[in-house]
């Protein structure tokens, strides 16, 4: 049996070369709040409705995003299944290529990654690139009424807004209501409170790309 003194003193050469490991070199917890918060706005969520889709609190999600709070493996798994990813999509390290690229993904006719709220009903497409530089997706407006928001939506980025289909009224926070019909778009900031309702028989539906 090996001295244990012996022992000791190799431990702390086998912990340099284990942290050499580029397996695990690239596993970086520390920015798991910051991943969370990415993956969040990649979808167009706010706090309020990631909380909803995901059972944990508000205050809970932006803990986790502020790196205030490390989340339990419990919190972790509501996270995966609210959100709608894979666990290694947590800890994956955001890309940060430049220069042209190789990427393409394919969307077809009636599919798209689904994303049900309250007001909403989204589509998104191209969902099974990650780190996109914008979120395109196609939305069918199922709110009939301002009222029917909790509050002004507002996230990070630019916004395009193109109606396909039906009417719409949209609404922000520094400008008067509008009246927007089929082919007329809206270039905006995601910071200024927004929200759109639909006017038409049938619930309209918009292509919005948010970078």
């Amino acid at each position: 049996m090996p001295d244990e003194k012996l022992l000791n003193q190799a431990q702390p050469q086998l912990d340099v070369v284990r942290k050499k490991r580029p397996a695990e070199a690239n596993i970086e917890p520390q920015e798991l709040g910051k991943r969370v918060k990415e993956i969040r706005l990649q979808q167009n969520l706010t706090l309020e409705e990631a909380s909803k889709l995901t059972g944990l609190a508000r205050s809970t999600l932006s803990k986790i995003e502020n790196e205030q709070i490390s989340p339990t493996f419990s919190a972790v798994s509501k996270l995966v299944k609210g959100l709608g990813i894979d666990i290694p999509q947590l800890f994956a390290k955001s890309d940060t290529r430049t220069g042209s690229g190789g990427r393409r993904d394919i969307t077809l006719a009636g599919e798209g990654k689904a994303r049900l709220t309250p007001t909403y009903e989204h589509k998104i497409l191209g969902s099974q690139l990650l780190n996109k530089k914008m979120l395109p997706y196609h939305t069918t407006i199922r709110a009939r009424s301002f009222e029917e928001f909790d509050g002004w939506v507002r996230h990070q980025g630019e916004e395009l807004l193109y109606v396909l289909s039906g009417s719409i009224t949209f609404y922000t926070e520094f400008y008067e209501p509008i009246h927007l019909s089929v082919g007329d778009s809206a270039y905006y900031d995601c910071e200024m409170g927004h929200a759109v309702t639909s006017t038409s028989t049938e619930d309209a539906e918009i292509l919005w790309v948010t970078a």
